[in-house]
């Protein structure tokens, strides 16, 4: 069972993000406050969770917690920033807009900007530690999904309604055959040099 808190006296934001080591869409990221008795069983990092468990779980958070809220970073943010720092705007964009203000953020990974006046804690794979951090990873990993299937419909050749734009053979390969559109990130390795070939600034997901 994922710990429902770090600071049992504090309102608590959980934070995640999605779409990382994309080469193509947006990086997401998600802020989430949960109650403190808040339980179930199902929640757990999205990595480990059927794509029906996600989308199912996605609506029990929502409903649910006390506050949440999805940040957004475009691929052309993240070509002049970086892709380490747009997903740390990603995460500050989230907690923007939650309706309740926190008083200490968890956050997924080894690194984090701090946020204004708020601290937080950097949790190696908090995904499959805390339950806020595991319902943001849901959110921000459901709603960037949602997003490359909309992609998809524009630009079918990429095969993003599955690779979600992650660097597969197939994506790869589109690539190379028609180019690139308006939502590559170009400052990514897009062709590479192999099946393991990452772009320096490449973080893969926890």
């Amino acid at each position: 069972m994922l710990l429902p808190y770090l600071h049992e006296d504090l309102i608590e934001a959980g934070c995640d993000e999605a779409g990382r080591g994309c080469l193509a869409g947006s990086v997401f990221a998600a802020a989430v406050i949960l109650p403190k008795d808040f339980r179930n069983e199902m929640l757990n990092d999205s990595k480990q969770l059927s794509e029906k468990q996600r989308y199912l779980l996605r609506e029990i958070i929502q409903k649910e917690a006390l506050a949440w809220a999805v940040g957004i970073v475009t691929p052309e943010e993240i070509d002049k920033i970086n892709i380490l720092n747009a997903s740390f705007l990603a995460m500050h964009r989230a907690v923007d807009q939650l309706q309740i203000r926190p008083q200490h953020l968890l956050i997924d990974g080894n690194r984090f900007k701090p946020y204004t006046d708020v601290p937080h804690t950097t949790v190696i794979k908090g995904d499959g530690k805390y339950l806020s951090i595991a319902a943001a990873s849901i959110l921000a990993k459901t709603y960037r999904d949602d997003y490359m299937e909309t992609l998809h419909q524009e630009y079918p050749v990429y095969d993003w309604n599955k690779n979600k734009g992650y660097p597969t053979k197939k994506h790869r390969q589109a690539i190379s055959e028609s180019g690139t559109s308006p939502y590559h990130r170009l400052t990514f390795n897009l062709l590479g040099s192999g099946s393991e070939a990452l772009h320096p600034g490449f973080l893969a997901d926890d």
